[in-house]
């Protein structure tokens, strides 16, 4: 495929992500931990608690669509800002953008349903034909180690919700936030690294072999 031809139909996966939040609070953090119960194929935390006021869907697709924008137009991002994601990383974070607002499934690994382990390795087989283990736990051996702050788009980011080692995971698209299936009752969504539940549960990441 063409880079023009890559660009269109990664904007084709961004314009259907936009409709797609239409449904979702897509950039509410967990800011209640209280009462939190296992919920996942990985044993992911139930965050249930208090969210924050769900934004509007004007607010939400302005962000979003910033975000998908730094990806794609040339010069968007800040003078000192990670450089353009490669082409295999653009598959990556194309497939994981078009399946915002697909709902959580305990222990599903489709399009019906995601857990946050069945999301990522969804998104890696069908992008890149890459197979990453099935759950967190054991995707965080593969590949290389990288500090938070040398994170770029692709990485994997992995989570320990119940001070347990990780049970939590999802996939780094930059500019301090990550793409995941949060929990029962939440769709796939968006959510910071840098501030905020899922700061505070950051364990480690790591950048998968190939890409």
């Amino acid at each position: 495929m063409t880079g023009k031809n890559f660009n269109r139909s990664f904007t084709r996966a961004a314009l259907a992500a936009l409709l797609a939040l239409a449904a979702i609070p897509a950039f509410a953090d967990p800011v209640n931990t209280a009462g939190l119960a296992a919920d996942s194929a990985d044993g992911v935390a139930d965050t249930r608690a208090a969210l924050p006021e769900s934004k509007s869907l004007s607010d939400r697709a302005l962000m979003l669509a910033s975000d998908i924008n730094r990806f794609l137009v040339p010069g968007a991002r800040q003078a000192n800002a990670a450089p353009q994601p490669s082409g295999r990383v653009q598959s990556v974070l194309s497939r994981a953008f078009a399946l915002l607002g697909t709902p959580y499934r305990w222990g599903g690994t489709s399009t019906d349903g995601f857990d946050c382990s069945g999301l990522v390795g969804y998104v890696f087989r069908n992008s890149l034909g890459i197979e990453l283990p099935r759950v967190s736990r054991e995707m965080a051996r593969t590949g290389e180690q990288v500090e938070r702050a040398q994170l770029t788009a692709g990485d994997l980011v992995f989570f320990s919700t119940k001070s347990h080692g990780v049970d939590h995971v999802g996939i780094y698209i930059g500019e301090g936030k990550f793409l995941h299936a949060p929990r029962t009752g939440r769709d796939v969504t968006v959510s910071s690294l840098e501030s905020g539940y899922w700061s505070q549960k950051f364990l480690l990441g790591r950048r998968v072999a190939g890409i």
